[in-house]
């Protein structure tokens, strides 16, 4: 790929914008393509990936570049992934040579060469012991992309021909997870047609753990407390044969609107949406939920891989505040389940102190109502998806 100037002063831009207007790097990629719709694949491929390795690896690049010029930067972000530099005056200095030196001081601080904020290695280590240097040299590797297949529309068999005329490969996953592709190129699937008639969405391979840890039957009635924009409430309509009924709760109307978008598009119309402004919504519901999901807000992670400016906009106060709310879905939307009847409490997190530890003040406090049945640990560094946890809880 030929490095241009337009392109790099875009590049600039959206770096600005990440690290000092304080914005999402999928959003900020998003809107530069949108800008950009001359581009074809190979440039957008190109710039996305710019924008995702700079950011992942910025302490390493900043400790390459000797400065935090973004210009200089981005150049040592470009040469160690091995293109060659435009002899412009912002890269004066800089050669491949010197990049493999910087790397080589890199290599003896563990903060610099996995390009790590002091205090995330720091909580890191105390949460996770020896274990973090594994799974933090994990999430620094891109993700993979993975695909769900929509059960209620087609087999994986026919996902598969069906992206071969966009020249698109993807292969099984593993029998544990039956409806899961890896694509085996990361490329536009949204374009294709076979998305466009709700064949399949896009959803990582731990994430697709979650939703059959439920035991979810046609018939159920079934609540996704945290639904998003829907990812898991359509594994959840797909796994019912779109019978029975889900109701799909979130404090973000915007995002059940779009939840909405896509249960069309999938052919679901067991999905009742509702907004979450007031506690009375909850407390409605009580003894409600033959099956309930708590897929709640969190640190995030788990998905550095697909997220990596999150290692630079997350705090230990925000941790903290995460955990608070955690708990206090955790305690009070819990209610709804039935007697009897089944909970998931899931996050993108790897930290105990979201996950086991939750889960261990809730039976400590309410142990008499609920039994631990399972849970489970997906991590980067062994399943080589995104990290996940989350637990099965049963009423009595």
């Amino acid at each position: 790929m030929k490095i241009n100037r337009p392109l790099a002063e875009l590049a600039i831009q959206a770096l600005e914008e990440i690290f000092f207007q304080d914005k999402f790097a999928d959003k900020v990629i998003e809107k530069c393509m949108k800008s950009q719709r001359q581009w074809g694949n190979p440039q957008r491929k190109f710039f996305a990936e710019t924008i995702y390795e700079t950011v992942r690896w910025y302490r390493l690049l900043d400790f390459m570049a000797n400065s935090d010029d973004l210009w200089r930067v981005l150049g040592c972000c470009w040469l160690r992934q091995g293109f060659d530099l435009p002899n412009w005056e912002e890269f004066e200095g800089l050669t491949h040579d010197y990049v493999k030196r910087k790397g080589k001081q890199a290599a003896e601080n563990f903060l610099v060469i996995q390009s790590l904020p002091d205090w995330l290695d720091k909580y890191g280590r105390e949460q996770l012991g020896a274990d973090w240097e594994p799974i933090i040299k994990a999430l620094n590797k891109p993700s993979e992309a993975f695909l769900r297949v929509n059960a209620l529309k087609a087999t994986p068999e026919e996902v598969l021909l069906a992206l071969k005329p966009n020249e698109i490969e993807a292969e099984k996953v593993s029998p544990e997870l039956p409806h899961a592709l890896r694509l085996k190129e990361r490329k536009n699937v949204f374009v294709t047609e076979a998305f466009r008639k709700g064949l399949f969405e896009m959803q990582d391979a731990g994430s697709q753990m979650i939703v059959p840890l439920l035991g979810i039957e046609p018939g159920h009635r079934v609540v996704d407390a945290c639904a998003g924009s829907g990812g898991k409430t359509l594994h959840m309509s797909s796994l019912m044969k779109n019978k029975g009924r889900i109701i799909a709760m979130d404090i973000h109307e915007w995002k059940l609107h779009e939840l909405k978008l896509r249960a069309r598009r999938n052919g679901v119309d067991i999905i009742e949406t509702r907004l979450i402004d007031s506690n009375k919504v909850v407390k409605r519901m009580a003894e409600q939920a033959d099956r309930l999901l708590l897929d709640v807000p969190c640190s995030g992670s788990g998905v550095l891989r697909r997220n990596p400016d999150t290692k630079w906009k997350l705090t230990i106060d925000e941790i903290e505040r995460l955990r608070a709310l955690q708990y206090e879905i955790l305690s009070t939307y819990s209610q709804m389940t039935k007697k009897g009847g089944q909970m998931v409490y899931a996050t993108c997190s790897v930290f105990p102190s979201e996950n086991e530890q939750q889960v261990e003040r809730f039976l400590k406090e309410q142990g008499d109502k609920w039994t631990l049945v399972k849970e489970i640990h997906v991590r980067p560094d062994k399943e080589g998806y995104d990290g996940f946890y989350a637990a099965l809880l049963k009423r009595k």
